[in-house]
């Protein structure tokens, strides 16, 4: 599971090949022992929980970055090298 970005304490992850649990796309997020499911289309929670500061963050992260994400999926979804995201600034 590659990391693709890291801001404020959040790991932000995106698997290889992952478009059987969510066939959306979609980005993994870790803090402080949290993990979370959010969706990139809609910037939505889909599963897990983390702290609601965390998840205006991420939610904020994903918007500027969407397209990006959108290029990481499909490289993610052929099994290929992703490209890291620059971080909230």
């Amino acid at each position: 599971m590659p990391l693709i970005s890291s801001f404020y304490g959040i790991l932000i992850y995106m698997y290889w090949l992952d478009t059987k649990q969510h066939h959306s796309p979609h980005i993994h997020a870790e803090y402080a022992g949290s993990e979370a499911v959010f969706s990139i289309a809609e910037s939505e929670l889909l599963e897990g929980s983390m702290p609601p500061r965390q998840v205006r963050l991420i939610q904020a992260w994903i918007e500027i970055h969407r397209e990006e994400l959108m290029a990481d999926w499909t490289l993610a979804i052929r099994g290929e090298t992703l490209v890291k995201i620059d971080p909230l600034r």
